[in-house]
């Protein structure tokens, strides 16, 4: 029997939560599952989402050094959503089973390196196939992505935009994002490496010019800096625009954290240095991952304490638009939202025909932000 969605990873933090999410909102008559490698972890995490209320998942039992596990999982259903990370360490064998499938697939990554070897690895795969493949489905990407999207939505596509994001909030990490973090810091060179190989392999579209900036400076919409974030955001948002023609012949894209203060600025800048520089050093790193136990998680009172804006400042030769996107708990209640309405809406949703590695705008689009808001994230015009 083949279900609609199976969620791989249910028993760790986000998984859970994205387990009791799925299985509260599926729509009458569909089917899912729960997949890992514990069978009795699984039947726990199965048991609390029947208790609180939700459909019941199937328990498949898959592990990723098991490619025929794997390989059944993917085979089992139309969708499959991977919370497995690291996703450098832990992630490919799930991108590899759906790509092989056929299916669609959906993660929480927030790893370049991850992104840009699936593509190197299974982009070509996937459209053979007819996979689609989608990456960075939390609070990586989706405000960033989809706040573009609904933004460029209003403007002209026969003329140049920039685009300036200033994010800013207050949301502490996980144990699994931490050590992801800890990973991406150890692994810098690798990293460009894989980035290189891909941008020469890539191609771009033609008579059209998408480029990524920004610099250090004061943010233009509010006191405070506007500090250049080097996440995998920026690199989602300039893949959509590159496929989508809405964002017209010339597009900019600018990605900040906005800092309120020029003490928060030097305290940000100098604890972003000791993890850079500690992660290079193995017995450093080694102390930094016994910092946090992948497994470990906010509070539920941390939880609702936290919160994001998202500002974004859009410009063309003619006219200007200011557009926000908001949201509490992004990093985890949130998160579990976004990644579980955007399987949702693969699995149901009447969404664009691609295949291979593609974006939650591109693949998704209008379908997600009717999903995520405003229940999830808030999508606004300002002036």
């Amino acid at each position: 029997m083949t279900v609609d969605i199976t969620l791989h990873g249910a028993t760790g933090f986000t998984g859970a939560l994205t387990a009791e999410y799925l299985g509260t909102h599926l729509p009458d008559g569909a089917s899912w599952a729960i997949a890992g490698r514990n069978a009795d972890k699984l039947q726990a995490v199965a048991d609390d989402v029947v208790a609180a209320g939700a459909t019941a998942p199937e328990v498949v039992v898959a592990d990723i050094d098991d490619p025929a596990s794997m390989r059944a999982m993917a085979e089992g259903t139309r969708v499959l959503v991977s919370t497995v990370g690291p996703y450098l360490k832990h992630g490919l064998p799930a991108a590899r089973a759906a790509a092989e499938a056929g299916i669609g697939y959906l993660d929480l990554t927030g790893e370049p390196q991850f992104v840009d070897q699936v593509w190197l690895d299974l982009h070509e795969t996937a459209k053979r196939t007819g996979a689609r493949l989608i990456h960075c489905c939390g609070f990586d990407s989706i405000p960033y992505d989809l706040g573009v999207l609904y933004t460029v939505a209003q403007l002209p596509d026969d003329v140049p935009i920039r685009v300036k994001a200033f994010v800013r909030g207050n949301m502490g990490p996980s144990g699994g994002t931490y050590h992801s973090a800890i990973g991406q810091f150890a692994s810098f060179r690798q990293s460009a490496q894989v980035a290189k190989q891909r941008r020469s392999l890539e191609e771009r579209p033609s008579g059209r010019r998408i480029r990524g900036a920004g610099s250090l400076g004061r943010a233009e919409h509010d006191r405070g800096w506007a500090v250049p974030l080097p996440t995998v955001d920026p690199q989602i948002v300039l893949r959509s625009a590159r496929a989508l023609d809405a964002y017209g012949p010339e597009f900019t894209y600018e990605h900040y954290a906005h800092v309120k203060t020029t003490r928060m600025l030097a305290a940000g800048a100098v604890g972003l240095g000791v993890l850079g520089v500690g992660s290079q050093i193995p017995p450093v790193r080694s102390l930094l991952l016994k910092a946090k136990s992948q497994g470990d998680g906010p509070t539920p009172e941390e939880r609702a304490k936290a919160w994001f804006t998202l500002d974004l400042l859009a410009e063309t030769p003619t006219s200007t638009l200011h557009t926000k996107v908001s949201g509490r708990d992004p990093g985890y209640g949130g998160t579990a939202k976004m990644l579980g309405e955007a399987a949702l809406s693969l699995a149901f949703d009447d969404v664009a025909d691609v295949a291979g590695q593609t974006t939650t705008a591109v693949a998704l689009g209008q379908h997600l932000i009717g999903r995520l808001h405003p229940d999830a994230l808030r999508f606004q015009t300002l002036d």
